[in-house]
């Protein structure tokens, strides 16, 4: 049942960009700018608050070399913002800013940028962010983020279904109570100790690091993960305690109701540690969210660890379990839903912030998968009412062994009696074949496979929940989008390398701006390095562009050699997509070498 949740959440987990969930909104110096004068700061504005690392900022002057810069910190106290001071001697060039910081709900994000001092430079320094994510520390950190949600629904869900739905025979619970305890262990300690590596964006190796492992216990997701450590302590204690108050048959109504909101203390603070740590920690009206995201992983633990739990009971119980512990299930169930929808429904709207993010974003085809996924669940719950609904209104005979009829006494002389008439078959339910124990029989089997479906659609949803929560929200993403064009409508160049080989004497690149990168009038700008990075003349150089999904092109670009550079004033790209640039350098009178690269568009 976990194997092919944990394959869905590894496929798409490893299908999109980083988890980004914090959007640049505006950087000081803006991108591209050119100043008089060095800045004195460089301030990045968020559209959430933001964590720093010792690294944030890297700023590379024109020739690729480091810049000393001061510590990292915020602009004017305000914890969206990330600001580092710059020495007072930068010369003239352009600079590039590389940063990296954690967005509030504990994901990193990184990115790049440029300015220039007195003039811009012919090229600007090559600068690698890095990835966002190592692929394998991110896989084992989603691994462990699947397993704690996982073993939470199993430890919450099972502890409510003995307290509330009273099975006459919890002890075959108790396996799953301990082996749901050690895996939230488990995989609270791992996602502590990969913290580092993760925000880092390094290998899993870097998790052996003492300083970085004592760092991540200062930032706020690291304490969160301790104090969830700290509460599975008195979990434990919990568990031990109402385990032996059942079996001391739930001895006092006073000590019942003081073990059940012990329970429940607890099951809310191993919540709040999710809550506070994910997107309900950022945004807008944080204190609702908090409230809405404690209450539907509470009320999801109910349901989908209550299957488990009752799918374990129908498994083990013999004779048939008691039918009363079903139908307190099943209301248990009704209620947990109808929690689920209300704070699943507010959730959407604040994740989404518009409908068009529903069907343009990752998160909201997530969102509509789990819709799907959940509506598949709710028509096998509703089977399940069905089967329980016949179980509990079956007649005593079913669920009580038939009674032996007495003999009746021959007389002595005289013809016999009259044997008597059978009594005509009474209709049934069509679920209800057979009589006695084999119509109790089919009504368990069927309970018990219907809460099987239900179970393994139950762990596919858990899985799709785990990537949804490491998927930036629409707002996010409509944010990061909008926060693409400047301030005063200046949009951004679009820059690429294409690299070509020159026979023997080695290869060159072709590094390409097109301004500003959209749909419309461009203009374009090339300049061709040699295999030792500095600029060469080439005879001839040839650019075109082609829409292949539209059958557009190839649109020629009538390149002009400028003395060191190539450029057009303008080329018109009438639709946005994914265009083919070739690139064609002719190197000598008789050797021409074409390279393609394809590049987005945006409208």
């Amino acid at each position: 049942m976990l194997l092919g949740p944990v394959l869905v959440l590894l496929l798409l987990g490893g299908a999109g960009p980083a988890s980004a969930h914090a959007a640049l909104t505006s950087t000081d110096p803006a991108d591209g700018t050119v100043l008089r004068r060095a800045p004195a700061h460089v301030t990045l504005t968020f559209s959430e608050s933001v964590g720093l690392r010792d690294d944030s900022f890297r700023v590379l002057d024109p020739g690729g070399h480091r810049v000393h810069t001061g510590e990292a910190g915020r602009a004017g106290g305000r914890a969206d913002t990330a600001r580092v001071a710059l020495p007072g001697e930068l010369g003239e060039g352009t600079y590039t800013v590389a940063w990296r910081v954690v967005s509030a709900d504990s994901h990193p994000v990184s990115g790049a940028f440029t300015f220039s001092v007195g003039k811009p430079s012919r090229t600007a320094a090559p600068v690698d962010t890095g990835p966002t994510e190592d692929p394998l520390t991110a896989g084992l950190h989603k691994t462990a983020r699947y397993l704690s949600y996982l073993a939470v629904a199993l430890l919450v869900g099972t502890a409510a279904f003995v307290a509330l739905c009273r099975p006459p025979d919890p002890a075959p619970l108790r396996r799953t109570l301990v082996a749901a305890w050690w895996t939230l262990l488990a995989a609270t300690v791992a996602l502590l100790v990969l913290r580092a590596p993760y925000e880092a964006g390094t290998g899993p190796s870097a998790a052996l690091d003492p300083a970085a492992l004592g760092d991540t216990l200062t930032t706020r997701p690291g304490v969160l993960l301790l104090v969830r450590l700290g509460l599975l302590v008195p979990a434990a204690l919990y568990l031990v305690h109402a385990a032996r108050t059942v079996r001391a048959d739930r001895r006092g109504g006073r000590r019942t109701a003081l073990t059940g909101a012990v329970g429940v203390v607890l099951a809310v603070g191993l919540a709040l540690t999710w809550a506070a740590a994910e997107h309900a920690s950022a945004g807008t009206q944080v204190p609702v969210a908090m409230t809405s995201s404690v209450l539907h992983l509470l009320a999801t633990a109910v349901w989908l660890g209550g299957l488990a739990a009752l799918l374990t009971t129908l498994r083990s119980a013999r004779p048939a379990p008691d039918a009363t512990t079903v139908a307190r299930f099943s209301r248990t169930a009704f209620t947990a839903v109808t929690v689920l929808v209300v704070t699943g429904v507010y959730q959407s709207w604040r994740g989404l912030g518009s409908w068009q993010a529903l069907t343009g974003t990752a998160y909201g085809r997530l969102l509509l998968a789990k819709v799907i996924l959940v509506a598949v669940l709710l028509a096998a719950a509703a089977v399940s009412r069905r089967w329980t609904a016949a179980l509990v209104t079956e007649p005593a005979a079913v669920r009580e062994p038939a009674r032996v009829p007495e003999r009746v006494p021959q007389p002595a002389v005289g013809p016999p009696p009259e044997a008597p008439r059978p009594e005509a078959p009474r209709p049934t339910h069509p679920s209800r074949a057979g009589t006695g124990t084999e119509t109790g029989s089919v009504l368990r089997r069927g309970l018990y496979r219907s809460v099987l479906v239900e179970a393994v659609v139950a762990a596919v949803v858990l899985g799709v929940t785990t990537v949804l929560t490491a998927t930036p929200p629409g707002r996010s993403a409509e944010e990061a989008a909008r926060a693409a064009v400047p301030a005063g409508g200046v949009l951004p160049a679009s820059v690429t390398t294409i690299p070509f080989e020159i026979g023997d004497s080695g290869s060159g690149t072709v590094q390409i701006t097109l301004d500003p990168g959209r749909t419309g009038d461009n203009a374009v700008q090339a300049v061709v390095f040699g295999p030792d990075g500095s600029l060469a003349a080439v005879p001839e150089l040839r650019l075109s562009f082609t829409l292949p999904d539209k059958q557009v092109g190839p649109i020629e670009v009538d390149l002009l050699d400028r003395g060191g550079y190539w450029s057009a004033n303008t080329v018109t790209l009438p639709l946005p997509g994914t265009w083919t640039m070739k690139a064609t350098v002719r190197v000598s009178e008789i050797d021409q070498v074409s390279e393609t690269r394809r590049i987005r568009v945006e409208r």
